[in-house]
C-alpha cells in the first residue's frame, strides 16, 4: 500500500487539477474551486481512517474534533455563560478526538469496509447533504463537493491497488483486491447497514437533476 505522504501528495495534485480545470471551464469560482481541492485532498487520506496507528486517523479525528468545537460554539454561545462555553467546547474536543476515535478504532478493521467504494459513496453523499442543508450551498456546489471527496478517496484506493502489484517480481501481492472493492465481502451485514444509511440520506440531498447537469457539463469539458 502507498504511504501517507504519497496518498496526500497525489490527492492534492488531483484536487488542484480539478479546481483549475473547473475554473477554466467556468464551472465554479476560485473560492469554490479551493473548497473542492481541499475536499479532494481530505478524500485522499479518508480510507485510512480504519488504520489504528496511521497519520491519517489522527489528522481526520483532529479535524472532526475541530468541526465539533465550531458547531458546539455556534450552538452554545447564546445559551450558556462564557465559562461554560469554554468547558463545553473543551469537552467536545476531547470526546470526539479521543473518545470517538478510540471507539472507532475498536470496531474498525484495516482494509475492511472503509476501503470500499460503498463507504466512499456514503461519505460523498453525507458531504453533499451537510453542504446543502447546513452550509446553505447551492445544489450544484453541494454535489460538486460530494464528488470531490469521492474523487480523492478513489485516488487513495487506486494507489493502494497499484502498490499491490510487484512489477519487478511480476506478481500480485496478497493485499491486491483488498483496497478498491465494491463493499466489504467479509462483512455483508455491515455493508447492508452502510447501504441503508446512504438511502436514508435521500431526503436531505439536493435535487438529482443538478448532479446530472454537473456531470454533463464535466463530460462536455473533457471531450
Amino acid at each position: 500500500m502507498a504511504d501517507f505522504k504519497t496518498h496526500l501528495s497525489v490527492a492534492v495534485a488531483g484536487g488542484a487539477l480539478l479546481a483549475v480545470s473547473g475554473w477554466q471551464a467556468a464551472l465554479w469560482s476560485p473560492p469554490e474551486g479551493a473548497s473542492l481541492a481541499a475536499l479532494t485532498a481530505f478524500g485522499g487520506i479518508l480510507p485510512d481512517i480504519d488504520s489504528d496507528h496511521s497519520h491519517a486517523i489522527r489528522l481526520i479525528f483532529n479535524l472532526f474534533a475541530l468541526m465539533a468545537v465550531v458547531a458546539g460554539a455556534l450552538w452554545l454561545q447564546a445559551r450558556v455563560s462564557p465559562a461554560l462555553l469554554l468547558v463545553g467546547c473543551g469537552g467536545l474536543y476531547l470526546a470526539v478526538r479521543y473518545g470517538a476515535g478510540a471507539v472507532f478504532r475498536r470496531f474498525s478493521v484495516h482494509r475492511g469496509i472503509w476501503h470500499s467504494l460503498l463507504a466512499m459513496a456514503l461519505c460523498g453523499l453525507a458531504t453533499t447533504a451537510l453542504s446543502y442543508q447546513w452550509l446553505a450551498q447551492s445544489a450544484w456546489q453541494a454535489w460538486a463537493q460530494g464528488l470531490a471527496l469521492v474523487f480523492g478517496s478513489v485516488i487513495h484506493l487506486a494507489l493502494d491497488e497499484l502498490y499491490s502489484v510487484d512489477l519487478v517480481g511480476s506478481r500480485l501481492k496478497r493485499s491486491f483486491g483488498t483496497a478498491m472493492k465494491l463493499f466489504d465481502y467479509r462483512e455483508p451485514g455491515n455493508s447492508m447497514v452502510m447501504l441503508l444509511l446512504g438511502v436514508g440520506l435521500a431526503p436531505w440531498l439536493p435535487p438529482w437533476q443538478s448532479l446530472v447537469e454537473l456531470l454533463a457539463q464535466g463530460a462536455r469539458f473533457w471531450q
